[in-house]
């Protein structure tokens, strides 16, 4: 359970990277000699994701930056859900103790 939710605080937080990066590309978009940077991903060994920022020789492309936003939000959603049901487990499992450690008391 804490692996899982370990894994999405990861990718919460690499998401956040990439839409950082890429909100940053879209403000210097039309900065004379901007090149945008990007982000890689890469797995973590005892689990979960980290990002890295790298810059390009490229010039900013509004169309993929409009992508690349869309798709961090999309999977920071899915990672939050992913920990908000390891949160829900986790409560479960801590009413079920209670209730047990009541019941052994009566």
């Amino acid at each position: 359970m804490f692996a899982g939710m370990s894994s999405a605080l990861s990718g919460m937080r690499a998401q956040e990277t990439r839409l950082a990066v890429s909100a940053n590309n879209i403000a210097n978009a039309s900065t004379p000699g901007y090149r945008a940077q990007r982000t890689d991903m890469s797995t973590l060994p005892g689990g979960g994701v980290q990002a890295t920022v790298r810059d390009t020789d490229g010039d900013v492309d509004l169309g993929s930056e409009l992508m690349e936003t869309t798709e961090a939000s999309l999977s920071f959603a899915a990672n939050a859900a992913v920990f908000e049901t390891g949160a829900d487990m986790w409560q479960m499992l801590m009413t079920i103790v209670r209730d047990d450690r009541q019941d052994e008391r009566r």
